[in-house]
């Protein structure tokens, strides 16, 4: 992660290419509403509901294959020296699903902006109105898709049944546990069997992560080895990048993201679930 003050001073770099990954939905949070459109400078936008996403995969917000991750971003001038700033409109809420993106296509010079534009607001930086639109030179990076960051219902289910994995769940306690209904018509409630619970606003301090001592206290009170493989899951498979962000923040590193999460998993009725 960076600071808005690092931020601030890096940017005239020319390597840097600042992205908006703000999303239209913002779901287990109220959302922050603007009343005007207004962007950290030299902001270009990095659309994850519709461009950076398979439209179609039968799941919402499923992960890019590398061939679209790597034309899309080139045509944002993404070289495979640039550094990538990402920030969203909620503080930390789809930043890190883009940082995830970009890791799981094998690209490390990402990073997320601690607080994103409310952060930024609140220490009175400069603003636009309009993000950068203009055509820019073509970029050169290639994603390499590293399979092993990115699983299935298939992959959980083959280590089920040998006992070897922790699950942490980003969705509401209320939704874990199945005493209310989930958001989408039709689906199961209730969470994967043996899965834990961390609520992503468990780990937020309104808009901007708690600190790396925090993090650390949360995840030691889940009982999680640090060597051990987590798997994250959420709704749609957004807000668990937000818990992965936190997690890298402690310290843990073999981290995985379940992407299709609860609208894959619950719509599966093959697949078992737990209540309570």
């Amino acid at each position: 992660m960076v600071t808005t003050a690092w931020l601030e001073d890096n940017l005239n770099n020319e390597k840097l290419v600042i992205l908006d990954t703000s999303m239209h939905k913002v779901v287990g949070k109220k959302p922050i509403i603007y009343n005007e459109p207004i962007f950290i400078p030299k902001s270009k936008p990095f659309d994850l509901e519709s461009i950076f996403c398979n439209l179609d995969s039968p799941q919402p917000n499923a992960f890019p294959n590398q061939e679209l991750f790597t034309r899309e971003a080139q045509k944002l001038g993404i070289n495979s020296d640039s550094v990538v700033v990402l920030y969203d409109n909620q503080g930390i809420y789809s930043s890190p699903r883009a940082w995830w993106v970009f890791r799981a296509m094998g690209f490390h010079q990402v990073v997320v902006l601690d607080g994103g534009l409310p952060q930024w607001l609140l220490e009175k930086k400069k603003t636009v109105s309009s993000l950068t639109n203009k055509s820019c030179a073509q970029g050169n990076v290639i994603g390499v898709y590293q399979a092993n960051l990115v699983c299935d219902s298939r992959y959980i289910i083959e280590k089920m049944v040998n006992d070897k994995q922790t699950i942490i769940d980003a969705r509401s306690t209320a939704r874990f546990l199945g005493a209310t209904a989930e958001p989408r018509a039709g689906m199961r409630s209730g969470h994967i069997p043996n899965s834990l619970n961390l609520p992503f606003a468990e780990i937020l301090d309104q808009h901007r992560l708690k600190n790396s001592q925090q993090l650390i206290h949360i995840f030691s009170t889940l009982q999680v080895n640090k060597n051990d493989e987590i798997i994250f899951t959420c709704g749609s498979g957004i807000t668990a990048c937000i818990i992965m962000l936190a997690a890298v923040v402690a310290g843990y590193q073999h981290i995985v993201l379940y992407d299709g999460s609860w609208s894959d998993w619950g719509s599966d009725m093959t697949l078992p679930i737990e209540i309570n």
